[in-house]
């Protein structure tokens, strides 16, 4: 009988950790749904191949719907390298006058690139509008295009 207890409480345990863990990853599925959209270019046998600038160039003349915002991304980006490299050099060079540690410098390096790339592109966002373009459409239509004109 006391088996029979003991198998009884560990299923009641287990579906309450199986339940827990079922609503936990319902609750981050929903916040990260977008992920969705990507799942079929990154979960591939074979991976999309490789593109350069000109073909992305050329994805933006031939598509006026997805182009323009898939340009203005792509120029977004330089606000947040460029915010990355002042936020990097900036936070090391105070780091290493204030406390001539390397490891400090290092790690102030790293945090500091991260928070001028997220800066940067906050900045980029608001300069070219991008609150008001999906450009998450825009990328996935590219890697379409790119799958059917190399197939």
């Amino acid at each position: 009988m006391s088996e029979s207890s003991s198998e009884s409480q560990s299923l009641v345990s287990q579906s309450f950790f199986r339940n827990h863990l079922d609503g936990f990853k319902e609750f981050w599925s929903e916040r990260f749904s977008f992920l969705d959209n990507y799942t079929r270019f990154v979960s591939r046998e074979k991976p999309l191949p490789g593109w350069s600038s000109s073909d992305v160039e050329e994805f933006i003349a031939s598509d006026p719907v997805h182009g323009p915002p898939l340009k203005t991304a792509r120029e977004a980006v330089k606000f947040g390298i460029t915010g990355s490299a002042i936020g990097a050099i900036s936070t090391a060079g105070v780091t290493w006058k204030y406390s001539r540690s390397l490891h400090g410098a290092g790690l102030s390096f790293v945090a500091g690139a991260v928070f001028g790339w997220t800066f940067g592109q906050e900045i980029a966002s608001h300069y070219y509008r991008l609150y008001r373009l999906d450009t998450a459409a825009a990328q996935v239509k590219f890697m379409e295009w790119l799958e059917n004109k190399r197939h």
